[in-house]
């Protein structure tokens, strides 16, 4: 239990970090909508993100795990659109700043 919590909080300051950092992600909402954005991504990344690396396999190999990023980019751009549907607040402008943000969350959370 204990591990899912100091998980959730990372993933929480890593997407603060990255609507800091990153022009074209903004945060417009409280502190709570973060953390609900947390717990939105971090389940992504629990059940959907090893679907699509199982499906995208053999992109991955080729590229020699660099489309890792992309499917980075897109977890959380499914997960700024599942947070829009909630209204929790987080817009992202485009693929552009979703990588830029994907690449920031990711140095974070490592």
């Amino acid at each position: 239990m204990t591990k899912f919590i100091v998980r959730w909080a990372i993933n929480a300051v890593a997407l603060y970090v990255a609507v800091l950092i990153v022009p074209g992600i903004e945060y417009l909402g409280e502190w709570t909508g973060i953390l609900w954005l947390a717990l939105i991504f971090g389940l992504l990344n629990a059940l959907v993100r090893p679907l699509l690396k199982f499906l995208t396999c053999p992109l991955i190999i080729l590229t020699l795990g660099l489309f890792t990023i992309v499917i980075n980019t897109l977890i959380l751009m499914l997960a700024t659109s599942i947070g829009q549907a909630f209204d929790l607040g987080l817009t992202v402008d485009g693929f552009w700043p979703a990588l830029l943000g994907s690449l920031v969350i990711s140095i974070i959370s490592v």
